[in-house]
């Protein structure tokens, strides 16, 4: 169960990351902490901050639409390519010199939680992350070259909530779902 990807808090997320590394980053090192975000998210407060879906590959968990909006060329991309570059040099994605992303998607609690994550990853280069760490997490499984998704039961079992936590994490995410579909339809 995921919420509707959100391109534009997405991007708001993305954006704070590259602001506190100074505007620039390998994007394999951006999905990781944005990952690490979204579980910390989930492990707190039982909703993901970026809005994704998750995925196993080969350098650990994923936030996978973020990923493709990073690395295909041909999917639109409205929000993010205004903020957000596409690849550069070493594999890096930059903010755009010329916008300032907004921040009014984001809770103060997450932007918090956005500088907490970042103060304990951030400096650590990606290699490091995924090897010591991502490679580690127990809902991530080596999908020998492919992909497979990362469901958020898995996360929240991997983070050590009970049946009852999980269950009543995955029915609120479920009411917001229907809720965001509903609002979407309206007039």
């Amino acid at each position: 169960m995921n919420l509707r990807f959100d391109e534009r808090k997405a991007t708001q997320v993305a954006a704070q990351v590259l602001r506190l590394r100074g505007g620039r980053m390998h994007y394999i090192k951006l999905v990781k902490i944005l990952y690490l975000i979204d579980r910390e998210a989930l492990n707190r407060w039982g909703v993901p901050v970026t809005t994704d879906s998750y995925a196993s590959m080969k350098n650990g968990p994923v936030v996978r639409n973020i990923l493709d909006l990073i690395t295909k060329k041909d999917l639109p991309k409205p929000t993010w390519a205004s903020y957000i570059s596409e690849p550069l040099g070493d594999s890096e994605v930059e903010l755009r010199a010329d916008v300032n992303p907004p921040t009014d998607q984001l809770s103060r609690a997450e932007e918090k939680l956005i500088q907490e994550v970042y103060k304990q990853y951030g400096h650590k280069n990606r290699w490091d992350i995924i090897d010591n760490y991502m490679h580690k997490l127990p809902e991530w499984h080596d999908p020998k070259g492919s992909s497979f998704p990362i469901r958020i039961r898995q996360i929240l079992e991997a983070l050590g909530q009970n049946q009852e936590e999980i269950n009543a994490t995955l029915r609120e995410l479920r009411s917001m779902r229907t809720a965001e579909e509903i609002l979407s339809l309206a007039p």
